[in-house]
């Protein structure tokens, strides 16, 4: 059964939601009640996405999908260039 996904900004929010009830004395393990969210993601969360801004999280999910379609082109040109390269010699 899957749960429910959060976008980067909803994910900093809770995290700086934690942060203050942190702040104010509150166990880990009520923080995360309170969250709602398992003790696994919230220390996935805070470990990726600890200390940043909203901007800051929207800019890294751009990069990372910019770095995804390029590794893809990349091996696609890899790829070409194999093909190529097996015709050129006459291996088939």
């Amino acid at each position: 059964m899957s749960g429910k996904r959060y976008s980067p900004e909803e994910i900093i929010s809770k995290l700086r939601e934690a942060e203050v009830f942190l702040a104010e004395g509150v166990t880990v393990g009520e923080v995360i009640r309170r969250l709602g969210v398992n003790k696994i993601t919230y220390y996935r969360w805070r470990k990726e996405y600890g200390g940043m801004k909203v901007e800051q999280a929207k800019r890294l999910k751009d990069l990372e999908k910019e770095n995804g379609r390029l590794k893809r082109l990349l091996a696609d040109a890899e790829l070409d260039k194999a093909i190529l390269k097996e015709a050129a010699e006459g291996n088939w």
